[in-house]
């Protein structure tokens, strides 16, 4: 990544198995820690076959960027 050393856990659907996203398991530099817990899942990923988009129940794991400022 661009912005440092990171260690990532890959998050996958569980419909299809197919790679989603990920969430940051540490951070290694001091500056990046507000991301560990964090996780980033690729809307592109996320649309259904014809584009209209699964249906997606929210979950609230780590919160946002906007949750720390």
């Amino acid at each position: 990544m661009l912005t440092g050393m990171h260690t990532v856990a890959d998050i996958f659907c569980v419909g299809c198995g197919s790679m989603v996203g990920w969430k940051y398991e540490t951070a290694h530099e001091k500056n990046q820690k507000y991301k560990e817990g964090k996780s980033v899942l690729e809307r592109f990923k996320l649309a259904g076959p014809d584009g209209s988009g699964y249906w997606s129940q929210e979950v609230h794991v780590g919160g946002s960027d906007a949750d720390d400022a």
